[in-house]
């Protein structure tokens, strides 16, 4: 019989006022008798809508049955046949608006929680599990992932799967892109993603680091090494700024920086020689995850004070909520329909203050929030030493700029053919943030796992 509680099973957590002071995971995951109550939740609906609203269409009851049966392996095996990166998508992916937004049992209650029990059935995996991922045999052909992100490892994945020898380039010195540099710690563990990475290689997926195409290696250059074809997963990592007066000041990042610097750097431990400001007094500009990531990394520095200016209600955050409930309850203050117009510094150049305008929201505008308009004289002034801007990034140039016949729209993301993912240059392919700008990670998984479909397509077809 099914479990017709209400509500979810609840997730333990580290206490807010203990993690807001450390980079361990806040989630601490299902226990087996936790996991189990939460599954027998799932009503086994025969249309299964929840799988609509999966961009890589996990076969989701059919992975929850194996959990009730007691059969963890299936069940890895279950979600691993679509999807490369269970452990990450258990605990980054927005199922709120996703798979669980489709669940039935959301109608009269909370849905049932499939990220949670995603997640516990890859770590499960990872602890007990014994199935290891073989290299196929190899069908003759080269394909060359430029990115080692979610898109990027979910194409050569794929890829290998059929055969494929696939080579990653990667820019930085580690794989995983931005599960790397920009989700920290306490929310998606680097052992997480490092084990996620090793499964592809034992598939026979090669990751080159250090590799910046369009500077050590053109995209001409990698078709005369053999390539047949190319995936551009290199993601949107070129940060936007405000352009008010003060931007230069000493302490202000972009958010990409300051994250990169404590997740990928490891500037949060001792013994890593990272330069990053330990400031007292914060703030993060920015209202979606990667503020919320922001805030909550300064806290953890020791800030005394974290605030978060966004020029538009609770109601529009595009966040998750869960993230806007961690914020809080760690500490983070929230100072909603307030904008900034300047950065001050002192005789030094360093920041010290940030000056605030109101706002009060008018009509919607294009994205369908309501759109933010200024009061006029309500200018203020915060204390802060250290301003984190956390308000989106456009793709890197690079590529494009260095290769002949691939365009890009006036955004900077590039245009591809909707059905195949191609760009405008035959043989090249692209996904991910680099064609639709920042999205999620799950959305680059299912950008990736299109474009390995069609790759495959044109290189049999050739």
């Amino acid at each position: 019989m099914p479990n017709m509680t209400p509500n979810k099973t609840p997730m333990p957590e580290q206490p807010a006022e203990v993690r807001n002071k450390n980079f361990e995971e806040v989630t601490l995951g299902y226990t087996d008798e936790m996991a189990l109550n939460e599954a027998q939740r799932c009503l086994h609906c025969k249309n299964q809508p929840c799988v609509s609203g999966c961009p890589v269409s996990v076969p989701i009851p059919e992975f929850i049955r194996h959990i009730v049966d007691g059969d963890m392996e299936g069940a890895y095996q279950t979600i691993k046949s679509t999807n490369s990166l269970p452990a990450i998508c258990g605990r980054v992916c927005p199922q709120e608006t996703q798979c669980e937004s489709k669940c039935v049992r959301g109608i009269k209650g909370e849905p049932v929680g499939i990220g949670r029990l995603e997640r516990y059935v890859a770590d499960w995996f990872m602890e007990h599990g014994t199935a290891k991922d073989e290299k196929p045999q190899s069908n003759g052909h080269k394909v060359a992932v430029l990115g080692s992100g979610p898109s990027g490892l979910t194409c050569a994945g794929d890829l290998a799967k059929l055969g494929y020898e696939v080579t990653v380039f990667e820019a930085l010195h580690s794989a995983g892109g931005v599960l790397m540099y920009g989700i920290p710690e306490f929310r998606l563990p680097k052992k997480i993603v490092q084990k996620e990475i090793d499964q592809l290689k034992q598939m026979g997926v090669t990751i080159d680091t250090n590799m910046v195409i369009g500077k050590v290696l053109s995209v001409d250059e990698l078709f005369d090494m053999g390539y047949e074809a190319l995936y551009i997963g290199t993601g949107a990592g070129l940060p936007s700024f405000m352009n008010i007066p003060g931007e230069a000041l000493v302490g202000v990042y972009s958010a990409n920086e300051f994250l990169t610097r404590i997740n990928l750097m490891k500037a949060y431990l001792e013994d890593y020689d990272t330069p990053i400001i330990h400031p007292r007094r914060v703030a993060v500009i920015g209202g979606g995850n990667v503020a919320m990531d922001a805030a909550r990394c300064a806290k953890r520095l020791g800030a005394e004070e974290v605030s978060i200016i966004y020029r538009r209600s609770e109601e529009e955050m595009p966040a998750r909520k869960e993230e806007i409930h961690h914020a809080k309850a760690e500490g983070i203050t929230f100072r909603l329909l307030n904008n900034p117009v300047a950065i001050h510094g002192d005789d030094q150049g360093k920041v010290n203050q940030i000056e605030c305008v109101e706002m009060e929201l008018g009509e919607p505008d294009a994205s369908g929030r309501r759109r933010p308009i200024e009061k006029e004289g309500s200018n203020f002034l915060l204390d802060v030493d250290c301003v984190v801007v956390a308000i989106g990034n456009s793709p890197n140039p690079l590529i494009r700029s260095t290769t002949h016949g691939i365009e890009a729209n006036k955004r900077g993301c590039l245009i591809v053919d909707d059905n195949t993912l191609q760009t405008t240059r035959e043989g090249v392919y692209a996904g991910g943030d680099a064609v639709t700008g920042a999205a999620t990670v799950i959305l680059a998984m299912g950008a990736g796992k299109h474009a390995a479909r069609s790759i495959d397509e044109y290189i049999r077809s050739k």
